[in-house]
């Protein structure tokens, strides 16, 4: 610290002290409250309760008044009286040094700066003296054991922190403490409530409580305990429905008071994070509201007080779980406070009329005390006497160290603050670099199973990092249930259904079914997951499931009835174009069209053939040859029979009105011609369908959410848009010069075969096209596969098996005068009209 601020700094302190300096400075301490000794030891105890009250000018209250004593704080009193005495007594500990003390009742927040201002008096002075070199500070007292309340520690520490007097506190838990930046003497033997904001949200997830109420006590300790405690409990998941705060002037049933008990009466669970004073009021004005059959979670300030569970009608109110303090024992306690009791002790008198000082050094209580009259040395007061006792013993520790006591003779000497606060610093069994203590917590829960309150510890919580340990079967539920009560807004949803937050709490919320195709994903309750591509899930699902793979494959029963009904058509094909061959010169096959049926059957066979290319798992040479070569070769049939139908009417009805014109078709082969070109377009247009718009093997994912249906991509593209109306074109040509053919000679007319073979084709492409717009599944290949078969059984039926039953099974009307007389019988009949 700066030299100038040092000056202020003492400057400061000085004008608060001075009531102390000129009305109290004669008075002696009394015997019983002060020790002699090497080095002094400072003790601030609440011995007596300050009730608040408004103040309208600055006032030193007097702690000394009638019913106010604190027999807690007598305890802590004695405890740290008893480790003077031990030490001083020790061989091993500080031999040949011994340590005096000076002991404050610190009831008030004046009374614990004027105890705190006392031992920042120069050592046999009455003063602090104002001076630059504050490591060459010598004040009457080397350290300081507590205050009890985060806010007395805190006002202690800011005092004493420039002189860097160490001060270890046994009770000011508050996490705002351990800042060393703002509080670098601060050390404390009990926990942080870093760790017990931690703890208590630990608790309440192993339980599963999330809709809870905070309610915290004015002053530090509630107040940031509150606001800690709500912050970690919503990072966690939890909702604080209510949260409020118990004032300073609150009395049992107050208007205040109900209207918190009203908004406690939503939840089942209640934190309450208050200091037992105010602990007290609140539970009164619990038992009055008649709140019973709820969970009320302790902070420890209050868990195991006889001060909080003996109230007339707590034990209605239901089940009370909380942190505790570490439960120790300070051995001997008891007789001494026994023995103290037994002395014979005298009553100072009280500060002289007028002098304006605190009667922080006298205790009338304190000498009154008989045998039978000794405050109940409970569990709670043992606790925290114990913390009172190691803060003793760390400090006589440190000072062994620092006067070199371990090498066998203690060195005398001044000793400054900053030297001991170094030495005790490196404790590091005891502090860790915050000045926190290395322990942890017990979990206890209330019993009133026998004659008489009393509590079990039931588990255990230790750090770092901060760890829970326990035993849920020793919990006493309300009601005397062996289940452990539910405290939530909503329920739980069902699996696979999301949440979705109702209001400003998201523990409030209801329930939706997640959507086909996503999963609700454990690690987020409020949002529906995807599922891969290769996974689906039907509508309210946790979790994915493979997708099934669909292809149309050769085992299957409709493939097998398919491909034998197919080959059996190549065969009919084969066979019908060895039997034209046979009979290539007889007049059926020459009116058929002679050499030309054999392309015509070539490419029916073509098209036969590319249905093979339709089962199994698709690749680029199937996708490739499953429709193109059926157009190509289905137009090829279609162009023939085309030119063969338009030939045929042409020579019957319009040779002898148009000679040139025939004489021209003819002397060019325009038939030919006309096949030729036709074709040619067809290949033109599916050659440029492949490149263009390649068909390719892939997996289509769109159609079916639990089926991956393995086709050719493109299937519907231009291309194949272009190849089909160019087929449709064919044949409704093929159908018009058909029909117009309807009355030639018998021998020729070959309108109602083809025409009705025609009619079938058009219905197997539109059923199939209407099955396609409303079926996407595994046997849609399979529908196209019989569409394409339709189409070339028809054209071969009702072209070619006419023809094959007059060779096979009419060979009386295969011959040349039965072909004449046909023609002879058409021109007399077209020549008598």
């Amino acid at each position: 610290m700066l030299p100038r601020a040092a000056h202020l700094l003492g400057l400061q302190l000085s004008l608060a002290c001075g009531c102390w300096t000129s009305g109290c400075q004669e008075m002696k301490s009394s015997p019983d409250f002060s020790l002699l000794g090497d080095y002094f030891l400072s003790g601030l105890f609440p011995l007596h309760d300050n009730c608040p009250e408004i103040r309208r000018k600055p006032e030193v209250t007097l702690c000394d008044r009638p019913n106010s004593f604190n027999g807690h704080g007598y305890h802590l009193f004695q405890a740290m009286r008893l480790a003077v005495e031990e030490i001083n007594n020790s061989t091993s500990l500080l031999p040949n040094v011994t340590l005096g003390y000076e002991l404050y009742d610190v009831c008030s927040e004046s009374s614990n700066v004027y105890a705190t201002l006392r031992i920042l008096t120069l050592r046999g002075t009455q003063h602090i003296t104002l001076q630059g070199n504050l490591p060459q500070y010598s004040p009457k007292a080397v350290a300081m054991i507590g205050p009890d309340t985060t806010n007395h520690a805190a006002t202690a520490a800011a005092l004493l922190g420039p002189f860097l007097v160490p001060l270890i506190s046994y009770g000011a838990s508050s996490a705002m403490l351990s800042a060393k930046r703002q509080f670098p003497s601060l050390l404390r033997t009990i926990p942080s409530d870093e760790n017990q904001v931690e703890t208590m949200v630990l608790l309440l997830q192993s339980f599963g409580w999330v809709w809870i109420s905070v309610v915290g006590s004015d002053g530090d300790y509630g107040q940031l305990g509150v606001e800690a405690l709500e912050e970690q409990a919503t990072q966690q998941g939890l909702c604080v429905a209510f949260k409020g705060i118990v004032p300073f002037t609150a009395q049992a049933g107050d208007e205040q008071m109900e209207a918190m008990m009203l908004a406690l009466a939503r939840t089942t669970v209640v934190v309450v994070f208050a200091s037992r004073r105010l602990a007290r009021v609140f539970f009164q004005s619990v038992v009055l509201a008649q709140l019973t059959d709820k969970v009320w979670v302790a902070s420890e300030d209050w868990a195991i007080s006889s001060h909080i569970a003996g109230l007339p009608g707590i034990q209605a109110i239901g089940t009370v779980v909380g942190v505790a303090i570490r439960q120790r024992t300070v051995w001997g306690l008891q007789a001494f406070e026994e023995a103290y009791a037994k002395t014979d002790k005298r009553v100072s008198g009280p500060c002289p009329q007028g002098s304006g000082c605190s009667s922080n050094q006298l205790c009338h209580k304190c000498w009154a005390f008989t045998e039978d009259k000794m405050p109940k040395l409970a569990a709670f007061s043992m606790s925290s006497a114990y913390n009172v006792y190691r803060a003793v013993y760390a400090v006589a520790q440190g000072l062994h160290r620092l006067l070199g006591c371990p090498s066998g003779a203690c060195a005398t000497g001044a000793v400054y603050p900053w030297q001991l606060l170094e030495q005790i610093q490196r404790d590091t069994l005891l502090f860790n670099d915050n000045g926190d203590p290395l322990s942890g917590y017990d979990i206890i829960a209330w019993d009133w199973s026998g004659p008489e309150w009393t509590f079990r510890v039931i588990g255990a919580s230790t750090w770092p990092p901060v760890q829970l340990d326990i035993n849920k079967t020793q919990i006493q539920w309300p009601g005397g249930k062996g289940q452990v009560p539910k405290s939530e807004c909503s329920e739980d949803c069902l699996e696979g259904h999301r949440r979705v937050v109702m209001g400003a709490h998201h523990c409030c919320f209801r329930c939706v079914p997640c959507e086909a195709g996503t999963f609700l994903n454990e690690s987020d309750f409020y949002r529906c997951q995807p599922c891969r591509r290769e996974e689906w899930a039907p509508q309210g699902s946790s979790t994915c499931l493979p997708r099934t793979l669909v292809v149309f494959t050769w085992r299957d029963p409709i493939s097998w009835v398919l491909l034998a009904a197919n080959t059996l058509l190549l065969l009919l094909l084969a066979g019908t174009a060895g039997l034209f061959a046979w009979h290539l010169d007889t007049p059926v096959v020459r009116s058929a069209g002679g050499s030309l049926c054999f392309l015509m059957l070539g490419s029916l066979a073509v098209g036969s053939c590319s249905l093979y290319f339709f089962f199994g798992v698709p690749s680029l040479l199937t996708c490739l040859l499953r429709l193109a070569p059926f157009f190509f070769g289905f137009t090829v049939f279609l162009s023939c029979l085309t030119s063969r139908s338009f030939q045929l009417v042409f020579i019957f009805k319009f040779s002898t009105k148009v000679p040139g014109l025939y004489h021209a078709w003819v002397q060019n082969h325009g038939a030919g011609f006309f096949v030729g070109l036709s074709s040619a377009a067809q290949l033109l247009i599916c050659l440029t369908w492949l490149v263009v718009w390649t068909p390719l093997p892939a997996r289509e994912y769109q159609r079916f959410p639990q089926l991956v249906l393995l086709e050719c991509t493109k299937a519907n593209s231009l291309g194949f848009i272009l190849a089909f109306a160019y087929s449709g074109l064919l044949s409704i040509c093929a159908f018009a010069w058909s029909y117009l053919g309807k009355d030639l000679p018998e021998n020729y007319n070959e309108a109602k075969c083809v025409t009705f073979s025609l009619l079938l084709n058009f219905v197997s492409w539109i059923t199939y096209f209407t099955l396609a717009s409303i079926y996407q599944g595994k046997y849609l290949p399979a529908v196209n596969v019989l569409a394409i078969l339709s189409s070339l059984c028809s054209g071969f039926s009702g072209y070619f098996l006419p023809k094959c039953y007059v060779i096979l099974c009419r060979p009386d009307l295969n011959n040349t005068e039965h072909f004449q007389a046909s023609i002879q019988d058409y021109t007399r009949r077209w020549g008598s009209t």
